[in-house]
């Protein structure tokens, strides 16, 4: 245990924009049954518990409160097994998510949750806010990567469910509470990870497009000419292509300048016989002009730079200053509007607000950066964004988080995306599960 001047900075706070709070101690259990004495202990003594996993979340979710005890997983990490058989993976839940991804290929398989943070994530993070990330258009959410859970409940009692099945109809579903609930109804431990076959090839293309009606039809096409195949689908506004071009300086594999600009990518199990396949796909677009545009990756580099083109949001921050992100969900067919409302209102409300838009798009996921110029952090107008960006949200039936999650940072806005039943039905299970509401108070609800 770690008190005082000895809780590390690290602890203090995650990605986002919220001022650091010192909590009580930071406990760092080794193993599951640690994890379930820290609780038992937090509990008769009635102290807050805020579990912690790579601390990348950007909503607060992870951020402690002063008086609270920080549980850190960060020495609850490793693979424990492949079952080569079963195509599953059995590891702890404080393991980098790089790491599963390097262990997976290693043994031949591939895992498909993939994001920016890959290197600092920890994967039962990944599960407590359900993440999303690059290729939820062909294997879903992180949900859809989970067969089994082992989580250690508010009042110190384990439950193991490490199943490794497909089809498991044996009652409730639990591993659905805690996948999603950030860390409010119990600490995910150990995990069973479903692995897909390596992909034996990788295909990507960026297409330029006139206009937004054209990328919903490249999308149709997509969807039906790459079938299984396809595994991304990364739309840019030229507001988003401008700055990544000129002000972060990833070099432009097309000419000139375009309504849109969207990435696929397609992942195969022949290179000679899928890679043609993607390359005739695209000809037969570009002859029946349905793009202005492409370029085809030549090698695993073009890959690279293409993806470098949508990755490149990363490096915002050096080129734009201070600036607030943000993850909405909205219908496909509304997202320009959105965007353009968005953007108008914003620009409207806000004296010198800039704001560019970006997303996954083919499920259905809108990002998009807004900033004041040479504003600080904290000068920032982030309420009078909020209230426009999902405000909008709102009025277009969307969700105010596609793959962030709520924790404290949009608390405030959740009844903009639930209805008041949902909340209720909400508030019930974590009665159920935390009647002393101990573990991560005041999160989501």
């Amino acid at each position: 245990m770690l008190i005082g001047d000895d809780v590390p900075e690290r602890n203090c706070r995650d990605w986002s924009t919220q001022a650091p709070q010192h909590p009580l101690a930071v406990v760092r259990p080794a193993d599951v049954q640690g994890v379930a004495a820290a609780m038992r202990a937090c509990r008769a003594a009635g102290l807050p518990v805020v579990p912690q996993g790579g601390l990348t979340g950007l909503c607060g979710g992870a951020r402690p409160e002063p008086g609270w005890v920080a549980l850190s997983l960060e020495r609850l990490v490793g693979i424990e097994e492949i079952d080569v058989a079963s195509a599953t993976m059995t590891v702890r839940a404080g393991t980098p998510l790089e790491t599963v991804q390097r262990a997976a290929d290693e043994a031949g398989f591939f895992f498909a949750l993939d994001l920016g943070a890959r290197g600092s994530c920890a994967i039962g993070g990944n599960l407590s806010t359900n993440a999303g990330g690059n290729r939820v258009i062909r294997y879903g959410m992180a949900r859809e990567l989970v067969l089994g859970l082992e989580v250690v409940l508010p009042d110190g009692t384990i439950v193991s469910s490490l199943n490794k099945m497909l089809k498991n109809n044996a009652g409730y579903d639990l591993k659905q509470l805690f996948i999603g609930s950030e860390g409010t109804l119990g600490i995910i431990t150990r995990i069973v990870l479903r692995l897909h076959p390596k992909p034996g090839c990788t295909m990507a293309a960026v297409c330029a497009l006139p206009d937004y009606a054209s990328v919903v039809s490249l999308l149709g096409a997509a969807r039906r000419g790459l079938g299984p195949l396809l595994s991304a689908f990364e739309v840019m506004w030229p507001d988003y292509w401008q700055v990544v071009t000129e002000r972060v300086g990833v070099r432009s594999p097309l000419q000139g300048s375009h309504g849109f600009y969207v990435l696929i990518e397609a992942q195969g199990t022949d290179e000679s016989i899928d890679g043609p396949r993607f390359e005739a796909w695209m000809e037969k677009l570009l002859e029946q002009g349905a793009l202005s545009d492409a370029a085809v990756a030549r090698s695993l580099a073009d890959t690279q730079s293409f993806w470098a083109l949508r990755d490149a949001c990363a490096e915002f921050f050096q080129v734009l200053g201070a600036h607030i992100s943000y993850d909405v969900g909205l219908s496909v067919k509304d997202m320009h509007d959105y965007a353009a409302r968005c953007k108008a209102a914003l620009a409207r409300r806000i004296p010198g607000c800039e704001s560019v838009y970006y997303g996954h798009i083919g499920d259905g996921n809108l990002h998009l950066v807004s900033w004041v110029p040479r504003l600080g952090i904290e000068q920032q107008p982030k309420d009078a964004m909020d209230e426009v960006i999902y405000g909008l949200v709102r009025e277009f039936g969307g969700t105010v988080s596609a793959e962030h999650g709520i924790g404290t940072v949009k608390k405030r806005w959740l009844g903009h995306a639930r209805s008041p039943e949902e909340i209720a039905l909400m508030k019930t299970i974590k009665a159920a599960l935390d009647p002393l509401g101990l573990l991560n108070p005041g999160k989501v609800l």
